[in-house]
């Protein structure tokens, strides 16, 4: 097994190294390696990749005995809808690209409209794929199996490193704009460093569907980057079951997600949302219309400046009540727990990165202007924010779940089937009695038949009566149990379902379009276009990865509280 797994990881390694190297190549030197070259490499290892799914859709997983096990931990169904989410998001995303080319096909390169073809295949299959089979403990052709699956991990990486980096169509509008304004101003028009003289030619017609096809690539862009890393979770996990084997007479307790007695979180959360989805389409409305005002920019930030302080004070108080806790540690083997807190530290870094920046660019600058400062503040507040929902999550998806809830339940069944069982033995007891009085005229048999009838009539009215209510005390017992929840558990409920609803926003406004990090114009000009495009291309995706999966891991810290 180890050494399957250090082979697949040297395949994938050599294999990452590789396309790293086209596209350090396109990005340094763009004249002996172009774009198409790159899609051409994708191209090629997403065919690969494609083969070896088909084989074990069709052969690997169809084997005798090839799937004796599956992880209930891995593949929840969050992450399995956020695949066929982000993937549809991706396949539109691929089809404007399509006809975006098409429009401009005099100056595009043919590559351009079949590498999104076959990337619209894979997302299809690799999809198709991960919904049916991300459970699986394979347990035949283990190095194959790894072998396949690190293949499409490293694909997966090297497409989120090409839309980290490719700004080519970011970069055609930015050219655009500049020789529209220089054209405005009476001066000739300059060719873009890195797009030569292809601007002139390259200018999106003044047509609607242009438009379209332009402004809906910019949009789902982000979909995309959110996609590969999403694949490559689920796939990393897949890989580390090959081959494992589950002891099925451990009992697997899964708590279920009920909402009794939590108010405040979902009070606080919701108005939360209201405010934001206000703020947001605000800041929407000015950013599509022209270009975005500086109240704008300082009503945004400020809604950021009040949520997370907020959200920094609660997190701090569920690790305060973890501490306090007498629930033990769950330190048996899961592949998926601890994917689940590798990725939430890493995709905070993309945050955490971008603000640092941000901090060195205003700190450079004019830190005491009114906007710089809120983005200042926002900055600091954004990192003491990640951290400490990174320890409450962390701390709590390492917690025993709370059992006695679904003890009580099963005590109140077992108290429905014990009085259940006593109504045979009534009847035998009925039966028994008939038999003793066969001897008697049919006259006295008939009497003593229909005394028995109306006795065991009234023994089974009682039976059902007392059955009635031993599921009444039951039923009483467990809502009197859960009402009275300690306070830590109430709280920790609390915590856990406000944090939730406030990452939902924050992963709302990001993915759909507010970025002002990019747009407020003061790292842009700090840094480059350039530079700071890569930077936030980086990031952000990271960004709204690590606000989905904190949603994820809220909602276990919930469940088992």
């Amino acid at each position: 097994q180890k050494a399957g797994q250090l082979f697949s990881g040297l395949l994938a390694m050599n294999v990452v190294f590789l396309g790293s190297a086209f596209l350090s190549s396109m990005i340094f030197n763009h004249v002996a390696i172009t774009l198409a070259d790159v899609w051409i490499l994708l191209s090629i290892l997403k065919v690969l990749c494609l083969c070896w799914i088909t084989y074990y859709l069709l052969g690997t997983s169809r084997q005798p005995h090839a799937v004796l096990y599956r992880d209930s931990h891995a593949g929840p169904v969050w992450i399995r809808g956020s695949v066929l989410l982000f993937g549809s998001f991706s396949i539109l995303l691929n089809v404007f690209q399509i006809g975006y080319s098409t429009i401009l096909i005099q100056c595009k390169s043919r590559v351009e409209i079949v590498f999104p073809s076959i990337e619209i295949l894979f997302i299809c299959t690799q999809a198709f794929f991960l919904w049916h089979h991300s459970k699986d403990c394979i347990q035949v052709q283990h190095n194959f199996t790894r072998c396949g699956l690190m293949l499409t991990i490293a694909t997966n990486l090297l497409l989120w490193l090409l839309a980290v980096t490719n700004d080519t169509i970011h970069m055609e509008i930015e050219s655009q704009l500049r020789e529209v304004e220089r054209r405005f101003a009476g001066k000739a028009p300059v060719p873009h460093p890195y797009l030569g003289n292809e601007t002139t030619s390259c200018i999106c017609p003044n047509t609607t569907i242009c438009k379209v096809f332009q402004k809906g690539y910019i949009l789902l862009y982000p979909f995309n980057t959110e996609y590969c890393l999403v694949c490559c979770s689920v796939l990393y996990v897949m890989w580390k079951n090959v081959g494992r084997r589950i002891s099925h007479h451990v009992p697997h307790i899964k708590p279920q997600f009920k909402l009794h007695g939590v108010v405040l979180g979902p009070l606080l959360g919701t108005m939360t949302i209201i405010i934001g989805i206000c703020v947001f389409m605000m800041y929407q409305i000015q950013a599509t219309g022209s270009a975005p005002n500086r109240q704008v920019f300082v009503m945004y930030y400020s809604y950021y400046i009040v949520l997370l302080p907020l959200m920094s004070v609660v997190a701090v108080i569920g690790t305060i009540i973890h501490a306090l806790e007498k629930k033990e540690l769950d330190t048996l083997k899961n592949p998926t727990r601890s994917l689940d807190v590798i990725l939430l530290m890493g995709a905070a870094l993309g945050q955490i990165g971008m603000s640092y920046f941000s901090i060195v660019a205003i700190v450079a600058t004019d830190p005491r202007d009114l906007l710089n400062s809120l983005i200042l503040s926002y900055s600091v507040l954004l990192i003491f924010q990640n951290i400490t929902q990174n320890v409450f999550v962390i701390d709590g998806l390492h917690r025993q779940p709370f059992v006695a809830a679904a003890e009580a339940r099963h005590a109140g069944h077992a108290g429905q089937h014990a009085a259940a069982s006593e109504l045979p033995g009534e009847e035998e007891t009925t039966t028994s009695g008939k038999e003793e009085h066969t001897q008697m005229s049919r006259d006295i048999e008939r009497e003593m038949k229909e005394e028995q009838n109306h006795e065991a009539y009234d023994q089974r009215q009682v039976s059902m009566l007392e059955l009635g209510q031993e599921i009444r005390k039951a039923s009483l017992s467990y809502i009197h149990s859960y009402s009275h929840l300690s306070w830590k558990r109430k709280a920790l409920r609390e915590i856990s379902f406000f944090l939730v609803l406030c990452n939902i926003i924050l992963w709302v406004m990001p993915t759909f379009g507010a970025h002002p990090v990019f747009e407020n114009g003061l790292e842009k000009s700090f840094y480059g276009y350039s530079t700071w495009f890569a930077i936030v291309n980086f990031g952000l995706p990271l960004s709204v990865f690590y606000r989905m999966h904190s949603i994820g891991g809220l909602l276990e810290v919930y469940i088992t509280a």
